[in-house]
């Protein structure tokens, strides 16, 4: 049985328990939550241990095992490098640091002690997103040329946020959501997409701004509307869009030189991938109207039930540490990889309206595809 330790049992929390009941042979050895109520309620709900402080659960999780962090963003600096300097490998929830030096420190810290840092999100290893990858490998919509991704979740200041629940009592934090922004808590995941398929982004141009002013909570909150374009060193040129404010989309299109490769739902490990050729009819130039599904062979991942508005496995990152501990070789999620996407994030976070363009100073390779998709 391989063991995890989790740091942090707030929303997410149970959203990762719920993961982890589709991963046979993984248990959790340990919890903790400076919030005591919030603790006891979490681990009676999942017949889980908890540990009385941050010291004891350092103490209590199993030598060079792994943590998962998944506190407020505010405490991720903090708290990883607490993790770090006690010898334990850590994942952490988005972004590893709200600050790039920060960020570039515990990088250092993880590479001095020769311990794995990853950062979430892990649905670059999911389904849809290795498919779309390997259509993109065999070059079935020819060269990609662009790509139009979005991540707008519907008008979420008029939403019964209120109401949003997990199965252990933990409320949506819709304050501290509105703090650290949608750009920081969603871009990753089509950014993962994106930085596994084709590497470094080179230049990020982009303009972030609060749109609704009177969310709930004390400021200052964090823009809810931003948009991107990127330019790899090795791929094509994309525009990101992230919202709170704008109708429900999470799709993403690759417009190559042959057609348009398209899927519709970032947070749905089994959404479709769908591949519409281009051509001309009666000299109008069009994608096939009826686009086909391009699918793997073969088994992939464990699935999750959809809950809310995702159908995540949220354990595939973590699962992928482990399985490279037992199997003695490098994690497809790397260091630099959480490094470069806590960069861009934040630049495009922080890009305000004068911010015009901006260097990344860190690079990363494209991940290594999983097995069962190459």
């Amino acid at each position: 049985m391989r063991r995890i330790s989790l740091l942090g049992c707030g929303f997410v929390a149970d959203l990762y328990m719920r993961s982890l009941r589709a991963m046979p042979g993984i248990e959790v050895a340990v919890v903790y939550d400076h919030d005591a109520p919030r603790l006891e309620r979490f681990c009676a709900h999942w017949g889980l241990r908890a540990a009385g402080s941050l010291a004891e659960f350092l103490d209590l999780a199993p030598d060079g095992g792994i943590i998962l962090n998944l506190t407020n963003p505010q405490a991720h600096f903090a708290l990883n490098r607490a993790c770090l300097e006690a010898g334990h490998h850590v994942y952490s929830e988005k972004p590893l640091a709200m600050d790039l030096a920060d960020a570039v420190e515990l990088h250092a810290l993880a590479r001095a002690r020769g311990l794995m840092l990853v950062s979430a999100p892990c649905s670059v290893l999911g389904e849809a997103a290795q498919t779309m990858g390997h259509a993109l490998r065999r070059g079935i919509a020819g060269t990609p040329r662009a790509i139009y991704a979005e991540l707008d979740d519907g008008f979420i200041p008029r939403a019964a946020y209120d109401k949003w629940q997990t199965e252990s009592g933990a409320l949506w934090p819709a304050e501290d959501e509105f703090r650290v922004g949608c750009t920081l808590e969603h871009a990753g995941y089509y950014l993962g997409w994106l930085i596994g398929w084709f590497g470094s982004v080179r230049t990020v141009v982009a303009a972030s701004a609060e749109t609704v002013p009177d969310k709930m909570g004390k400021g200052p909150m964090a823009p809810d509307l931003s948009v991107a374009t990127l330019f790899f060193e090795n791929g094509p040129v994309t525009r990101l869009t992230c919202s709170i404010v704008a109708p429900h989309d999470h799709s993403i299109r690759i417009v190559g030189d042959d057609g348009v490769l398209s899927c519709k739902a970032a947070w749905d490990n089994a959404a479709k991938v769908r591949y519409a050729r281009r051509l001309t009819i009666r000299r109008r130039l069009i994608e096939h109207p009826f686009p086909r599904r391009y699918r793997l062979d073969g088994p992939t991942h464990p699935k999750v039930k959809r809950w809310g508005a995702a159908a995540m496995n949220f354990m595939l990152g973590p699962a992928e540490m482990l399985d490279a501990l037992q199997q003695g070789r490098p994690c497809r999620l790397t260091d630099d990889f959480a490094l470069h996407l806590t960069e861009v994030s934040l630049a495009i976070q922080n890009a305000g309206e004068t911010s015009g363009a901006q260097a990344m100073t860190t690079r990363c390779a494209p991940l290594e595809p999983m097995p069962w998709a190459k």
